[in-house]
């Protein structure tokens, strides 16, 4: 299946990785390789990873990788990276900010 990566999601990455940068520039390249290739994936199986607990309802599921954690949706005929964030955020807000 067809993984489609959002405009939010590749700036969470961008986010991420420069913040990585900041302290490691060469691992900050190699990480977001990697959650990338977590990303695209989740084409694979893509119903391997569940869905957001308390919010099943939205069809948002989450893989983590690390500290960070990749939420994405299935559609029809792909999945859609929504966001890659770090666990430690309040990711509830973000994702569901009308509930």
């Amino acid at each position: 299946m067809k993984v489609v990566i959002t405009a939010a999601a590749k700036a969470d990455l961008a986010e991420i990785g420069d913040f990585i940068k900041m302290d490691n520039p060469e691992r900050a390249i190699t990480f977001i390789s990697e959650l990338l290739d977590r990303c695209r994936s989740l084409g694979d199986m893509p119903r391997a990873y569940p869905l957001v607990p308390r919010y099943e309802r939205f069809g948002v599921r989450r893989r983590v990788y690390g500290n960070y954690l990749i939420f994405y949706r299935i559609n029809e005929n792909q999945i859609e990276v929504l966001h890659v964030l770090d666990g430690a955020r309040d990711y509830e807000s973000l994702l569901f900010p009308d509930s």
